[in-house]
């Protein structure tokens, strides 16, 4: 079975340059570059000549870079596409029991790592999430559970970081939706192989470590966005439209109104406490932005606006 190892970059130079140091040196590895504009792209190319490097030109997303890097390996044969993140170290194991993972399973089409966190070794990121209909949102299975964490439970989504995909899922439903650009694509993919009747399961012996979220350079406002869009759009794209009509009256348009509700009075109150010039309101300007920033995931979502987050995040990245 022929691997091809798919990394994409976007700024992210000194995590890039690690994760490729960590893989074997015989593997087919293809960075893709999503528009990055500090110097990755020369650094990449002067200490790792032997990887593929593309080039989108502009930032794509999580998705639309990565299908980018998909299409290049497909073309030139691949059957199997390992997506993995910039932010991970593999472990030396990693990659030969994924391919064993594959070759002893042939029932099951995608496989997830065994994803530690890079900031304590001892601790999981999470293993993937089981869509849970109460909440609308996921149940993430394992998240921060200790180094030999295992679970009985069917996934229906394996952790975005590391993702190996056999050929056919691509030939069958198609690659990653881009218009999640960053959040919940993962798991939007991983729920169309199931609905195909695609098996997905973890390879306990593949371990990494990942960073956790070093694409957010915006911080909890950057992230709120688009998980709050994304929820919206995963929503749409597979929920029934009675399960979706009972979401929407039930949990949905009632988180909605509670989060206009806080903006409007935080606000408020925010604009008094500045007026009497009072100090340490960081806290406070915080929250207010995570208010904005779900109302406006939820407003652009509407509007079929998709793509890169608005201007105002950005602006704001630091709060």
């Amino acid at each position: 079975m022929k691997l091809a190892i798919v990394i994409l970059n976007w700024n992210g130079k000194n995590d890039t340059l690690a994760c490729l140091q960590s893989l074997p040196k015989d593997q087919w590895i293809v960075v893709v570059d999503n528009g990055s504009t500090d110097d990755s792209v020369e650094a990449i190319q002067k200490q790792f000549p032997e990887v593929t490097l593309l080039m989108t030109g502009k930032n794509l997303g999580y998705a639309g870079g990565n299908n980018v890097g998909i299409k290049h390996v497909l073309n030139e044969g691949a059957d199997l596409v390992l997506l993995l993140n910039n932010d991970t170290i593999v472990d030396q194991e990693c990659i030969p029991a994924l391919l064993e993972a594959a070759r002893i399973s042939p029932q099951t089409a995608i496989f997830g790592a065994y994803p530690l966190r890079m900031s304590d070794s001892t601790k999981l990121d999470h293993l993937g999430g089981i869509w849970d209909h109460s909440t609308a949102t996921f149940k993430l299975v394992g998240l921060k559970a200790s180094d030999g964490f295992q679970t009985n439970e069917a996934l229906d989504y394996v952790c975005g970081c590391s993702i190996l995909i056999r050929r056919s899922v691509f030939e069958k439903i198609g690659h990653l939706e881009e218009k999640f650009f960053l959040f919940w694509e993962e798991a939007d993919f991983c729920r169309r192989a199931k609905k195909a009747g695609f098996g997905i399961d973890i390879c306990y012996a593949a371990r990494l470590y990942h960073k956790v979220s070093a694409s957010f350079i915006g911080g909890s406002v950057h992230k709120t966005y688009f998980w709050w869009r994304g929820r919206f759009l995963w929503i749409e794209r597979n929920c029934s439209p009675q399960e979706r009509k009972d979401l929407f009256r039930k949990i949905l348009f009632p988180e909605i109104r509670h989060l206009f509700k806080l903006r409007c009075i935080k606000g408020i109150e925010l604009a008094i406490l500045k007026f009497l010039r009072k100090s340490n309101l960081s806290q406070k300007e915080s929250k207010l932005l995570q208010y904005r920033s779900a109302i406006q995931g939820y407003s652009d979502y509407k509007n079929n606006k998709f793509g890169n987050f608005p201007s105002w995040i950005l602006n704001n990245n630091k709060k």
